[in-house]
């Protein structure tokens, strides 16, 4: 006993020196550790508000640089998209665009749109190059009437060499450009490049000069007309696009987007700027500033997600813009990181403070009271198997003897009076009773050297037809009830010690037997695949909710009112006899009319 109680005993010595050694280590510990978790929650949150400040000036930057092809096209090309753009030069807003119209209310270019289409413009003699022009556009119009295709465009060719030679009033050069036009679409069938080349795309003269289209032309003129004038001739230039199957639709964008008013943003920008109405802001230099639309809420619910999917704050914390100022230097954006599993943080350190500091004392009472209960309950155990141990030994020993004298007495009697009919079945009641505590005997001798592991098994290939002849014979030995066995086994064949598997199954069909209120009691030996043989009997049943607790020792189902004989180790020793093979057994299936067992040996190498 002392013995096997040394290793326990001296594992709880150590343990209890070492958990003392601890708890004076994390007493000296709890001075310090409140102070250490506000300076790491401090920490945490200025590292934090840095990241997200690092990140939302990269985030401001890229979106700049990614705008910076479009913001440069935008700015040399009318036509091209400007949304979310910004551009000034030289205190001018640029982008986006405003129509900057002439504040005057007569329409100086409609009018001589309608004389033009009239032939009722009358130049003056001091206007040469008008007159000149004029002069060409008459002698186009002259070629379209003759449908002189070649003279028509030698008159084109010498007009549109005339407007890059000198640049007139756009009150007269985009009127007159539109009523050629207009002339050349009406009067002949020009080509659809020239057509599309003349009104949207521009073109090249050959002397480096490049003649931009009637659309491009009349937004950069903008400023040069009146609203009445900019509208009347955007209806006749849209007009004449859709005629000329010219692509229209930027065009009309492009004007309904200019802007009546700068955007409110400062005058003067010493660096990158946040501004909170959506603008990123960055000077170029002294009279150049860029920028790009941006919705700061977007921006700041963007890098809060993307915090929360690295882990660096729980589900509700968030990042946001601190402070009412409009604009905001981006060197000194006043970004704040909130969550409120930090304030639950500081509020929770006084309290973990105090329960480390009763916990130190808990766990010593514990520690020892623990340790005290494991030595008891290590003794009442190793003293419960002995005790076990040593009773299933000396029952077993003490009963084998006197059985040998009953059944060498009952033969004996039984060949005296074998004539004498009254008093014949008393020899064969005795030797009945002396096999069952036989098999009383063999069972706990037989459970005992498994619990023990002193039992070997002796491995050899049995027949499985075999087991079940010996096990018919066993039955018509001592069966008091009708019984039929079955066997649907072929020529299966296992690796398995004789001796054990008799006594499994031997004690399988008692209990069918003890269990059971039929005539005939039925048995059923089955081999299936896999290794696996069913054993099914016509008994009363076992509730499902017994299934695994008739393999435990010493436990016995109830007989349905009557008392069954038997130790409660016969389910136990089968399950122990199947695992000493290397497998298993269980209960497959059982209801009132029969169980049924399932042996599962290991596959056959």
């Amino acid at each position: 006993m002392l013995r096997r109680l040394l290793p326990t005993l001296s594992a709880l010595v150590l343990g209890l020196a070492g958990l003392g050694w601890g708890l004076w280590q994390l007493q000296r510990i709890f001075a310090t550790e409140r102070e250490d978790a506000r300076a790491s929650l401090h920490s945490r949150r200025e590292a934090l508000e840095q990241y997200a400040l690092v990140a939302l000036r990269q985030e401001l930057r890229e979106k700049l640089e990614a705008a910076r092809p479009a913001l440069e096209l935008a700015a040399a090309d009318p036509l091209a998209p400007a949304a979310g753009l910004y551009l000034r030069e030289r205190g001018e807003q640029v982008l986006p665009r405003l129509a900057l119209h002439d504040t005057g209310e007569d329409t100086p270019a409609r009018d001589r749109y309608t004389r033009l289409r009239s032939g009722k413009e009358v130049p003056d003699e001091e206007e040469g190059p008008w007159m000149e022009r004029l002069a060409l556009m008459r002698a186009l119009e002259r070629a379209l009437d003759r449908r002189d295709a070649r003279a028509a465009t030698e008159g084109l060719v010498a007009f549109l060499q005339h407007r890059a030679r000198y640049v007139l009033a756009s009150t007269r050069d985009v009127p007159g450009f539109l009523v050629v036009l207009e002339a050349l679409a009406e009067r002949a069938t020009p080509e659809p490049p020239l057509m599309q080349s003349l009104m949207h795309d521009g073109m090249e003269d050959g002397q480096g000069h490049r003649l931009e289209g009637l659309q491009r032309l009349l937004l950069l003129k903008r400023s040069r007309f009146t609203r009445a004038d900019f509208n009347f001739l955007h209806e006749r230039v849209v007009e004449l696009s859709r005629r000329t199957g010219t692509p229209v639709i930027d065009f009309e964008t492009r004007t309904a987007e200019l802007a009546a008013a700068p955007l409110p943003l400062p005058d003067s920008i010493p660096g990158p700027v946040l501004v909170r109405s959506g603008w990123y802001l960055e000077p170029k230099d002294e009279d150049h500033v860029r920028g790009v639309a941006v919705s700061p809420e977007a921006l700041l619910e963007t890098l809060t997600r993307e915090m929360r999917e690295r882990g660096l704050f729980g589900p509700e914390g968030h990042v946001r813009l601190l402070g009412t100022q409009e604009v905001m230097p981006l060197a000194r954006l006043p970004l704040g990181v909130e969550t409120p599993e930090w304030g639950k943080e500081e509020e929770a350190l006084e309290r973990r403070y105090r329960l480390k500091t009763g916990m130190v004392v808990l766990c010593a009472g514990l520690a020892l009271t623990i340790a005290a209960l494991a030595f008891l309950a290590q003794h009442r155990k190793y003293r419960f198997l002995e005790l076990k141990s040593d009773f299933v030994a000396t029952v077993s020993h003490e009963l084998r003897t006197p059985l040998a004298s009953i059944r060498l007495l009952a033969e004996t009697l039984e060949w005296r009076l074998e004539q004498g009919a009254e008093t014949k079945d008393y020899p064969a009641r005795i030797i009945h009773e002396a096999d069952g505590l036989g098999f009383l005997v063999e069972n706990l001798l037989s459970f005992n050297r498994i619990d023990k592991g002193r039992w070997v098994p002796h491995l050899a290939v049995v027949r499985l037809d075999e087991l079940a002849s010996t096990l018919r014979r066993d039955l018509e030995a001592w069966a008091r009830v009708p019984v039929e066995l079955n066997a649907d086994v072929g020529d299966r064949e296992l690796l398995a010690d004789p001796q054990l598997m008799r006594l499994l199954l031997a004690n399988l069909a008692r209990n069918a037997c003890a269990y059971n209120t039929r005539d005939p009691v039925r048995l059923h030996l089955e081999s299936l695949a896999n290794g696996r043989v069913r054993f099914t009997d016509n008994g009363v049943g076992i509730p499902k909710a017994e299934w695994e607790r008739i393999f435990g020792e010493f436990y016995r189902l109830k007989g349905q009112g009557r008392e069954v004989p038997g130790s409660g180790l016969g389910l136990a020793l089968c399950r122990r006899i199947m695992r000493l093979h290397g497998g298993d057994l269980r209960v497959a299936a059982s209801r009132p009319e029969g169980t049924t067992f399932e042996l599962t040996f290991p596959e056959r190498r």
